[in-house]
């Protein structure tokens, strides 16, 4: 680290001689001269306390702005605090094609499937700028292996949508770790053990997103996940499930998306086949897995999410 320069050291100042002046009068002149420039300086350090309104209170301008920029900090460090974070209120305009509404598809790989279909459909509004970002196999029960929270504070700050349509949970019915890989809840839920602390910490974190994804006039719309072929799993899934219902409930304006229902059986159970709304025609829509919709179950899903979001920029004046 370079040093700063300073005076060079055993070099005094310059001194001018005055001419044809007494040595009284001279000093008193000096005298004068210092006592104009102490009143100087009091006078504009003054005038500074004044501007400033420091005061012994500490809650002025100066403590306010401390005071965010901790809370920011904060909020950057913990991997699961997103909605700490402020959010700046985007104006709530008209979507048009001058200045089409910015939507924004988020999630694991389910959002991958249903989101270009999706982004396909809503083209044809010519009132729509539609942006996917979907990272398989993750979610919100492991920040260690893709800290969705952080990414949020980045990601949505850039785009600043008008609508969020996110989807998390295919891999969420797990144990439940924190940025840094430490365990919160290590155990999976749904196994017969009292599951009151994976929904308690399940639940901070859904509300979280749910919190932050919904602020600053946006619209979300929070697509849930339906069920496995296998028993054991769906048992897993259903505790998640039951979790961010209750969530979306505490919070009216985000849309609860119900594919558990929309891909079930008429008896509420596990479907490989449904009927297909948009011709009426029954079709496969699950994939070998049991769990991931297919590409026409995909496609099915995007039909009822267009539906939603039409209603969404209708409701915003625009003219469809």
């Amino acid at each position: 680290m370079s040093q700063p320069h300073g005076q060079p050291p055993g070099v005094p100042p310059v001194r001018r001689r005055r001419r044809g002046l007494a040595r009284h009068i001279y000093a008193v002149r000096r005298l004068l001269v210092m006592c104009l420039v102490f009143a100087l300086f009091a006078g504009i350090f003054g005038l500074v306390q004044l501007v400033s309104g420091d005061d012994d209170a500490g809650d002025g301008p100066a403590a306010s702005t401390s005071s965010a920029s901790a809370s920011t900090a904060a909020a950057s460090s913990s991997s699961t605090s997103a909605a700490a974070t402020t959010t700046t209120v985007k104006p709530m305009t008209v979507p048009t094609a001058d200045d089409p509404a910015e939507i924004l598809v988020l999630g694991d790989s389910d959002a991958g499937n249903f989101g270009p279909p999706l982004e396909a459909a809503l083209e044809a509004t010519g009132v729509v700028a539609l942006a996917i970002d979907y990272h398989v196999s993750s979610g919100l029960a492991r920040p260690d292996y893709f800290d969705w929270p952080a990414y949020m504070l980045q990601v949505v700050p850039a785009i600043n949508p008008d609508i969020v349509v996110a989807t998390f949970g295919g891999n969420d019915a797990q144990g439940l770790r924190n940025a840094d890989g430490v365990w919160v809840v290590g155990y999976n839920p749904g196994q017969g053990k009292d599951d009151t602390a994976w929904r308690e910490e399940y639940g901070r974190r859904v509300g979280a997103a749910m919190d932050y994804l919904s602020a600053g006039n946006r619209t979300l719309i929070w697509v849930g996940i339906p069920s496995d072929d296998e028993a054991v799993n769906t048992a897993r899934l259903q505790v998640q499930d039951e979790v961010v219902r209750a969530e979306a409930a505490k919070r009216p304006l985000v849309i609860y998306v119900d594919t558990w229902a929309m891909f079930g059986g008429v008896d509420g159970g596990w479907a490989e086949s449904i009927v297909d709304p948009r011709d009426g025609v029954g079709k496969d829509v699950r994939r070998s897995d049991g769990f991931h919709l297919n590409e026409t179950g995909g496609e099915i899903l995007a039909w009822h999410l267009e539906q939603i979001v039409l209603d969404v920029l209708r409701e915003r004046g625009a003219d469809l």
